[in-house]
């Protein structure tokens, strides 16, 4: 495979001190950041993550102050940075040999938990936003989809209906100070930023982490993992069960939007969890299954 643009490997032998030997790009991540997992002559491995786009080189320079600040078993160690070239390039501990979920089992779902709760107890870098400041709007899906039911009809997840006499329940139980607290947040935990690798549950992309209750990555991870063969949200967590509303009017609000170009899996991936979350705050609000 051809490698990377000549800027990339540059900036990679300035951050590690000498030039990887074998480039393959990797596969995942919903941004148009450009993914390698490289070797070195000694035999040593790394990842790389290159900017491309203001947002990503935005989104990187979090993940480098994150990484180097944090020490922690579920964080990967920063191997390298450079800002030299036309785009910053981070270069981080070689995952692609870690198990990557799915499936799912109880040991992992037990391990995933676990590691939340460490997370939760962790310093991270200072001057982190709160979780309500870091995206406000995510938290009032429903009264995005109540101004304009249609993009979210369109999905065929319920009738109109089913909607009309839903909806003021769910948006009753969109309250934000259920997203209070002192604990340090991921903000996106799913199964493709997240692995488990010699006794360690991995997670990665630290691009957006804050401060605030830490039930609400347990949360927005549950309907992934229930998507996937896992179990269902309450046999995990009964008081994560609190932000089941919330967590739908989420996908609600933004799984029927357009494609977005440089991310065109998002949508995809949020009809997916949508498609777990919406009977889960069903559940917990007493409603009828969507129909």
């Amino acid at each position: 495979m051809d490698g990377p643009e000549p800027w990339i490997a540059e900036a990679v032998g300035r951050a590690c001190g000498r030039p990887p030997e074998h480039w393959h790009r990797t596969t995942g991540g919903y941004t148009p950041a450009s993914r390698w997992a490289v070797t070195f002559s000694d035999g040593e491995t790394a990842f790389v993550k290159a900017a491309t786009t203001p947002p990503t080189a935005q989104w990187l320079g979090f993940e480098r102050a994150f990484y180097e600040t944090v020490r922690a078993s579920f964080v990967a160690a920063m191997l390298g940075w450079d800002d030299a070239g036309p785009w910053p390039v981070l270069v981080l501990e070689d995952l692609s040999n870690a198990a990557w979920p799915p499936p799912w089992d109880n040991a992992r779902v037990a391990a995933v938990l676990e590691t939340l709760r460490a997370v939760a107890t962790t310093a991270g870098p200072p001057g982190l936003p709160s979780l309500i400041g870091r995206a406000p709007k995510m938290f009032r899906g429903w009264d995005e989809v109540a101004s304009d039911p249609a993009p979210f009809l369109s999905l065929g997840l319920c009738s109109a209906a089913w909607l009309d006499e839903a909806l003021p329940r769910l948006a009753a139980s969109q309250q934000m100070e259920l997203c209070e607290g002192a604990g340090l947040v991921h903000f996106d935990v799913r199964s493709d930023n997240l692995c488990f690798a010699e006794g360690r549950t991995v997670l990665v992309d630290w691009n957006l982490p804050c401060i605030g209750n830490p039930l609400f990555d347990v949360a927005f991870w549950l309907p992934s993992l229930e998507f996937e063969g896992g179990p269902a949200p309450e046999e995990v967590s009964e008081e994560a069960s609190s932000f089941a509303g919330m967590v739908a009017g989420y996908f609600a609000a933004n799984a029927g939007k357009p494609l977005i170009p440089d991310a065109p899996f998002v949508r995809r991936v949020q009809r997916e969890q949508l498609s777990t979350a919406l009977p889960w705050a069903a559940r917990s609000l007493g409603l009828p299954p969507p129909r």
